[in-house]
């Protein structure tokens, strides 16, 4: 489908919150996937990943993800000067913070004419950790949660002390896990862990683990990048999409 994208500044209880919208350009009402992208912002290849899923008839938003701690438009660099900034505002912004940004996109996708109203959520890296954590709410009724870093590890700071993980028995939507073996960020301990806890908890879900490197679905940075593999992953959320959202 031919895309058309635009930009909205949300009013969320943390600041405001730049968002992006890619959605198709054929008028009519499509279901929302909130995407999530990693600590560095909307770079370029998360903007691709947006318009890719944008394409195959979902409307999809971008939300700044640390707006609260970045002039807004802040995009960090694939270096280590970006890295170190978006790791610090990863360790900066509590989870419950992430979670009123999550129901700020619901309210205003539900306000939509052209969203039924159905909504997912995707991500990568922290963003896969968002995603997982977004399906906590009601309304998300499916996530596909790519190479999520962080929820084995519970460092991620909360105003509660609830982490993510002690907090996935409170998740609704349909999971689809996905993981590169060969990632250093989340190691075969830290998966167990994880899946071991989402069947303890009852949440329906998949996993899939492949021969991959994180971050393989970044196409820039060819170390790392799988152009085969991120072509599956992105059938297999299109697929989980279709399924879950389309009624």
């Amino acid at each position: 489908m031919i895309i058309q994208t635009e930009f909205v500044d949300l009013k969320t209880p943390t600041g405001e919150m730049r968002t992006y919208i890619y959605r198709p350009k054929e008028a009519g009402q499509y279901p929302a996937i909130i995407y999530y992208s990693e600590i560095f912002q909307q770079t370029a290849p998360i903007a691709r990943s947006a318009a890719i899923m944008a394409g195959h008839g979902f409307v999809v938003l971008v939300p700044e993800v640390f707006h609260e701690l970045n002039p807004i438009g802040t995009v960090l660099g694939y270096d280590d000067e970006g890295k170190d900034k978006g790791n610090a505002d990863k360790f900066a912004k509590p989870l419950e913070a992430h979670d009123s940004d999550t129901q700020t996109m619901v309210d205003f996708l539900q306000q939509q004419s052209y969203c039924t109203g159905h909504i997912g959520a995707m991500g990568v890296c922290i963003g896969g950790h968002l995603a997982y954590r977004a399906a906590m709410n009601e309304n998300i009724k499916a996530a596909s949660c790519l190479y999520a870093t962080d929820i084995h590890s519970s460092t991620l700071p909360s105003q509660s002390g609830a982490d993510s993980l002690s907090r996935t028995k409170d998740i609704k939507g349909e999971l689809m896990m996905v993981w590169g073996k060969q990632d250093p960020h989340v190691p075969d301990e830290g998966r167990f862990k994880i899946h071991h806890n989402l069947i303890d908890s009852g949440v329906k879900f998949t996993w899939f683990e492949f021969n991959a490197a994180h971050a393989f679905m970044r196409d820039e940075g060819l170390d790392r990048y799988d152009p085969a593999l991120a072509m599956q992953v992105y059938r297999m959320s299109v697929d989980l999409f279709k399924r879950t959202l389309v009624v």
